[in-house]
């Protein structure tokens, strides 16, 4: 029997086209920001690098097309 690695999952890459294909709403920047700061606050560099791209694309759509 052969095996093989990974196993294909159909409905995996049916599920990541319909979301390419639905536009998410991000929350406002206000709130975006004020995760930022917290982030900031706690030394989370990765809640930085992750805020600091949700604010970017909210405020400004067409960056991240």
């Amino acid at each position: 029997m052969t095996s093989r690695w990974p196993i294909p999952r159909p409905t995996e890459h049916a599920a990541i086209r319909a979301a390419g294909r639905s536009a998410r709403r991000l929350p406002p920047v206000p709130a975006l920001m004020a995760a930022l700061v917290d982030a900031v606050d706690r030394g989370d560099r990765e809640g930085i690098c992750l805020a600091s791209h949700r604010v970017v694309r909210a405020a400004a759509p067409e960056v991240g097309e």
